[in-house]
């Protein structure tokens, strides 16, 4: 795996990898909010494998809004895909993905209890398709969002990232990763066009 912004503080212990993230550190491009965030810290490892799946689970101790830890395929500044649970206040957070084409950020999201603290989630490919799942117990996964990268070349980047947007830093810890063979099955229902 290698860094893309290697954050100050980071640990490799023997099967877990620990980052304490730095404040305004951030993913995202100018929807909505018009503004350009490229600066979190991104640890990732190359395949060129049109089939797979990718698992992580990341234990966090978020407590700002914006706080979040999670799976991300970064392939540069203006195409990337990210999920992660993102604090919002004492009450919820924002389970979500952020789907980034051609330089514009989308960000859809289901509001979650602000005591989880821990979560599961799962990164599939099918070629230029990605399925993005989260699950609270490792076994039982739930599609969050089927998108479709339209410069992903042959060799994507994927792995993990934590940041926190605001005035805010916290420790995100990421164990279990494991990559296999594609879970998200090919789909069986109305033919191609």
């Amino acid at each position: 795996m290698e860094w893309i912004r290697k954050p100050k503080s980071c640990q490799f212990k023997k099967d877990k990898v620990e980052i304490v993230t730095e404040p305004h550190t951030d993913l995202w491009q100018r929807t909505y909010y018009h503004f350009r965030n490229d600066n979190a810290p991104v640890l990732q490892m190359k395949t060129t494998e049109q089939f797979f799946s990718f698992v992580v689970r990341t234990d966090f101790d978020s407590k700002v809004r914006y706080d979040q830890s999670g799976i991300i395929m970064y392939l540069d500044s203006e195409n990337w895909l990210k999920a992660a649970v993102e604090y919002e206040n004492d009450k919820i957070q924002r389970l979500g993905s952020v789907v980034t084409n051609n330089g514009y950020s989308d960000w859809a999201s289901t509001d979650v209890d602000a005591s989880i603290k821990s979560m599961w989630f799962r990164l599939s490919r099918r070629e230029d398709d990605f399925c993005v799942e989260n699950s609270l117990d490792g076994i039982n996964f739930k599609q969050m969002r089927i998108c479709h990268m339209f410069n992903a070349p042959m060799e994507i980047s994927f792995g993990i990232y934590a940041c926190s947007a605001e005035e805010s830093s916290f420790l995100a810890t990421f164990t279990d990763m494991e990559i296999t063979e594609c879970v998200w099955k090919a789909h069986d229902g109305q033919q191609p066009d």
